[in-house]
């Protein structure tokens, strides 16, 4: 009996989620972990005098709890997620509060918390919660024909981006504040809207600057080396870009490259660098190309959807996705300044593992092909 049920549901779970969708995260979590043996496996047996299989074996455990978390996620009944969102996010952004608090601090940020297990960064759960909410503002019956849904949501997104500045974390806050833009875009928002937040925010980032420049100022030291390299260190980005060219198309091979001997965090802010040495910018092209098609395929599974809370949320977690990628890539070739943003499955990390597994699942069960009986 037990058996049949299971059955049922597997099969149920099969026939309505989105395999392509599906496939392409299961082949980001599979490079991944390939990536991470080849990545980190000198730095450990070599650099901290551990096994080699230490950051793997981490890895390993992280990816198959990432899928877990992901299926689970994945095959609750859609109506049930929806509901589950604000506590979610209130659980999460309570977290990120207790970041300042008592969290660990590493080269001067302070982003995590330690579990004794492992050391959690909270904005890697918060960050698709955070887009659900802002869609659930957006889409109250109450404000419907009301401008001040776009208030709330702002409000909601200076609240985060104020917890992440103090620690100081700029990269996550560009993202948060990108996704929250493309968001509200595709809602209909009025351009005057967008371009007015867009100006107090960056009137707050440089209120920010000038009051406190002891604590900030290495925002503005990152953009003047990052506009002139002559004033600043560009160590990081110029070895990332210098591996990038020395891999060429076909790449250095396996264990060859050596940026991740050089450059600390390399298998976390640097892996498409890492990748581009050792296996060549054919596989790099290959890996945008899966993220575009897993983007490409959540689009064209908006058009298919009446709910608006579910189009709006598919938009704002696809461009979550997506400027996440390209943030880090354009770190990686010198495009944009050093944030320590990390590539979304494929970057060491559990946090990011976690995070990234969250998102994948609320994706796929929104990509359902069907989700209730009147759908």
């Amino acid at each position: 009996m037990l058996k049949n049920l299971f059955r049922f549901e597997f099969n149920n779970y099969w026939r309505n989620i989105d395999k392509n969708i599906l496939f392409g995260f299961f082949i980001l979590f599979f490079l991944g972990l390939f990536f991470s043996f080849s990545s980190t496996s000198s730095l450990a047996g070599e650099r901290l005098d551990k096994t080699y299989y230490f950051f793997f074996s981490k890895h390993l455990i992280f990816t198959l709890l990432s899928f877990i978390i992901m299926f689970i996620i994945s095959a609750i009944d859609t109506s049930l997620l929806k509901k589950m969102v604000i506590p979610f996010f209130i659980i999460s952004f309570l977290l990120l509060i207790l970041v300042p608090i008592i969290g660990v601090e590493v080269k001067g940020a302070k982003r995590w918390l330690d579990l004794y297990l492992f050391r959690l960064q909270p904005i890697e759960l918060l960050k698709p919660f955070f887009i659900l909410v802002t869609v659930k503002i957006l889409t109250l019956e109450k404000l419907k024909n009301s401008q001040t849904k776009y208030f709330f949501s702002f409000l909601l997104l200076t609240s985060v981006i104020i917890l992440l500045i103090d620690q100081p974390d700029l990269g996550q806050s560009i993202l948060l504040v990108g996704s929250w833009i493309a968001t509200v875009f595709v809602s209909g928002v009025s351009l005057f809207y967008i371009f007015s937040f867009f100006i107090i925010f960056i009137i707050f980032i440089f209120s920010l600057l000038f009051l406190m420049p002891e604590k900030f100022g290495y925002i503005i030291n990152r953009l003047v080396t990052f506009l002139d390299p002559s004033k600043g260190d560009t160590f990081q980005s110029s070895r990332a870009l210098d591996a990038i060219k020395q891999g060429g198309l076909k790449g250095q091979g396996m264990g060859e490259g050596i940026l991740k001997d050089n450059v600390p965090e390399a298998h976390t802010d640097y892996i498409i660098a890492v990748i581009s040495e050792e296996y060549g910018s054919i596989v790099s092209i290959l890996i945008i190309t899966i993220f575009l098609y897993i983007a490409f395929r959540i689009i064209k599974n908006c058009v298919q959807k009446k709910d608006e809370f579910l189009k709006l949320s598919l938009c704002g977690l696809s461009s979550l996705l997506i400027f996440q990628t390209f943030i880090h890539i354009g770190v990686n070739t010198s495009l944009l300044p050093t944030t320590g943003m990390t590539l979304p499955f494929l970057s060491y990390g559990g946090s990011s593992l976690i995070g990234s597994s969250v998102l994948a699942g609320i994706i796929l069960n929104y990509t359902k092909i069907k989700l209730d009986p009147d759908e």
